[in-house]
């Protein structure tokens, strides 16, 4: 059974993309109709919730389980268009009563992750069901509980089917996240391709090295890349982040939480992006950009007829390798261009900067000195 598409659009209009929800609005939507039947006996099937910023969508249940002393509901996430490694989980919300003056309490079900080390908006220990799906659940168990005469403490255990195995896939184990998924959205809504969650897990990278004492990070396009900067600098994991295509995200993250030290690495064509000043590095909304390198390799002695060929390569990767032939060093010019970007983006912050470009065996083939 999918969630039902009451108070949504059905698609965003200017990509014709369907949003989707997000895990926390799931919990949310099935900690209220747990809620719910164990005051009244019946699940509201659809059961509506009310998001942030005022959307009422109404969600289909999948699970609905009562005992007398506990209820639990299941919601299966709909993403939408986005490709969202929890789409399709089934996400159940176990509700118990607890005494007055209990408050609503939060318990880590199976496939929920716990956190264990510092640095998160939660504390170590506490299930990793972040704060504004905590306070949505709080706001509807309240709700239901003034409209029944109840008193709204609740203990409420929220689980995901497969979490455990769905969260390899993510940064969670990385971030000190163990057992399971996180319960995330600060809005209720998952916006196609926005890649929201991917630049979230960038921040909370930052935020967990800083917290553990690492002066010194890396911001990686891959796995290939992260394997260069252990092997260049012995940084441990915890001090990698999985940047994918979103430079700025961790630029602009780092400007705002600064490190000593940050290093940039990537594969050469990606990075010439970032040299010529894109920060999105992804394919579809940043190209590789010949003039620039032909530019480029004029500065570092071409002559001009290098510099035409440089222009007319097929590929980055092309370019590089006519350069390295004549002796340009093109993989470090631009290198050196990319790490005064970086710097141009970070605004004076108190950050050191320095710039690998790799080929896809994780070889270097241009480096800047840190600044």
């Amino acid at each position: 059974m999918s969630e039902a598409t009451g108070g949504r659009s059905a698609q965003l209009k200017h990509t014709g993309l369907r949003p989707g929800w997000t895990t926390g609005a799931c919990a949310t939507a099935a900690a209220t109709a747990a809620y719910t039947a164990l005051l009244t006996g019946d699940f509201p099937d659809p059961v509506t919730i009310t998001l942030p910023k005022g959307q009422t969508p109404a969600f289909a249940l999948a699970v609905e389980e009562l005992d007398g002393e506990r209820a639990t509901a299941g919601v299966v996430k709909d993403a939408g268009d986005d490709p969202d490694v929890t789409h399709g989980a089934l996400v159940r919300a176990t509700v118990r009563r607890l005494p007055p003056g209990s408050g609503v309490v939060f318990r880590a079900g199976s496939g929920v992750g716990t956190v264990t080390r510092p640095g998160l908006p939660l504390d170590v220990g506490e299930p990793a069901i972040n704060p504004v799906p905590r306070q949505l659940m709080r706001d509807h168990i309240a709700r239901v509980a003034a409209e029944r005469g109840a008193t709204g403490d609740a203990e409420i255990t929220v689980s995901v089917d497969h979490g455990e195995e769905i969260a390899r896939s993510t940064w969670n184990p990385r971030l000190g996240i163990l057992g399971g998924l996180s319960i995330l959205g600060t809005t209720g809504v998952v916006v196609p391709y926005s890649c929201s969650a991917w630049i979230d897990s960038i921040r909370r990278g930052v935020d967990v090295a800083r917290a553990a004492g690492h002066t010194h990070v890396a911001g990686c396009t891959g796995s290939t890349s992260e394997k260069t900067v252990v092997a260049e600098y012995g940084l441990p994991e915890i001090a990698l982040l999985d940047m994918g295509d979103f430079a700025g995200a961790v630029l602009k993250y780092v400007r705002r939480h600064p490190v000593d030290r940050l290093t940039v690495c990537g594969g050469f064509a990606k990075l010439s992006k970032l040299a010529a000043g894109h920060l999105d590095l992804h394919s579809a909304r940043s190209q590789v950009d010949k003039g620039f390198l032909a530019e480029l390799a004029r500065r570092g002695g071409a002559d001009a007829a290098l510099a035409a060929e440089v222009a007319d390569a097929n590929t980055g990767l092309a370019a590089l390798q006519l350069c390295a032939a004549a002796g340009v060093p093109l993989g470090d010019l631009v290198a050196v261009a990319a790490r005064d970007q970086a710097l141009s983006v970070l605004r004076g912050a108190p950050v050191s900067v320095d710039v690998l470009c790799i080929d896809r065996a994780g070889t270097v083939v241009g480096r800047s000195e840190p600044r």
